[in-house]
């Protein structure tokens, strides 16, 4: 991102209120931009970030580019790029209450006979990201006494054939706990919300969606921001979120 700004959009610095401010990575998109829907719906601020200029652009003007939405292009798994767009939330509307780290893909192959040239970016991006999100926010959520909300997987929690981006969600569900253990002491609460299979475009480039039911992303994001509007001093730190139908 510009340090002058100019990948960022939305209307900055005349917004005056007290309504809760949220950033979410990844937020585009499939469940990330689910999530802003119903919190700009609650009367939230939100900033979402994306890699794609132009999916951030379609974003904002499919919802009439509202005066509570900041888009800012940058990418998850930078720390240059995360910081920036803490600040930049943070002098848009004064305050952070919630980070979502929803940013992650996955390569939809195998170690034993998969391609490796797209695992370190899957990596960084799922693992690597959500930590750079936790370090960016951790003192301006100490402030507000806020929440991470971190967007895990049901295959971090079950074991999958050769699944690397399954390991990459085992580490997510570590680090959920990890970080709760650190900042539950500063009033900042952790959520790891792990859905099943979800119809979003995450599975693109699995060239099909997975048989049986799926969720939607509008169904993850009705716990995300479940989790969030808990009541002061209430910490829900693991949902799980499975279609019926899926046993694993």
């Amino acid at each position: 991102m510009d340090s002058d700004g100019s990948s960022i959009t939305g209307h900055q610095g005349d917004i005056m209120s007290d309504s809760p401010v949220a950033l979410i990575t990844g937020g585009g998109s499939g469940i990330g931009a689910a999530v802003a829907r119903q919190l700009l719906d609650a009367g939230h601020r939100v900033a979402v970030t994306g890699r794609g200029a132009a999916r951030l652009r379609a974003f904002a003007e499919e919802l009439g580019e509202p005066d509570n939405l900041l888009t800012i292009v940058g990418d998850a798994a930078e720390y240059e790029d995360v910081r920036s767009a803490v600040d930049s939330t943070l002098k848009a509307y004064g305050r952070l209450d919630t980070v979502v780290a929803n940013a992650g893909f996955a390569t939809h192959d195998t170690v034993a006979e998969g391609d490796p040239t797209g695992w370190a970016e899957m990596v960084l991006t799922n693992v690597l990201g959500p930590a750079l999100l936790i370090r960016a926010s951790a003192d301006a959520l100490k402030e507000s006494r806020g929440r991470i909300v971190l967007v895990g997987s049901v295959a971090g929690f079950v074991n999958t054939p050769g699944n690397l981006y399954g390991a990459t969600k085992w580490a997510v569900t570590g680090l959920a706990e990890n970080t709760r253990r650190q900042v539950t002491e500063f009033g900042i609460g952790v959520t790891l919300v792990a859905p099943g299979r979800v119809e979003t475009p995450f599975w693109d480039g699995n060239g099909s969606l997975p048989p049986g039911r799926l969720l939607t992303a509008d169904q993850i994001a009705d716990s995300v921001v479940w989790a969030i509007r808990q009541p002061a001093g209430v910490d829900v730190n693991t949902v799980v979120v499975r279609p019926l139908g899926q046993p694993n």
